[in-house]
């Protein structure tokens, strides 16, 4: 008698689809579809992990650089003049600081210029 592997094949199925649950049309009912479109989002999902680091620190920059601005100074001034004088602020800090603590961050763009 020949294995047919019946319960682990249904497991892997029920797996797929329970993966699948939420998406759209024969996506979410369909096994061959379902299987696709999971292995699909996974990498997705996978990539973006990656790119979330990438948009965050972008985000930082762009606010850090407005509130420069409104102290009359560039980005790449402020952060040059940052590393002149030793300040180990990172830019998470330095955006959470320009958003939190307006003052703070202009007492900082002060002792840079």
């Amino acid at each position: 008698m020949r294995a047919k592997s019946g319960k682990v094949h249904l497991q892997r199925r029920k797996k797929a689809l329970k993966l699948a649950k939420g998406f759209r049309g024969a996506r979410h009912r369909l096994w061959r579809n379902a299987k696709q479109s999971v292995v699909k989002a996974g990498q997705h999902a996978y990539a973006s992990r990656r790119q979330r680091k990438r948009q965050m620190r972008a985000l930082w920059i762009v606010r850090i650089n407005a509130a420069a601005r409104l102290h009359g100074m560039s980005y790449s001034r402020l952060i040059k003049g940052l590393d002149d004088k030793g300040v180990e602020l990172d830019r998470k800090m330095l955006a959470d600081m320009a958003l939190a603590d307006p003052v703070a961050f202009q007492k900082l763009v002060e002792s840079v210029r």
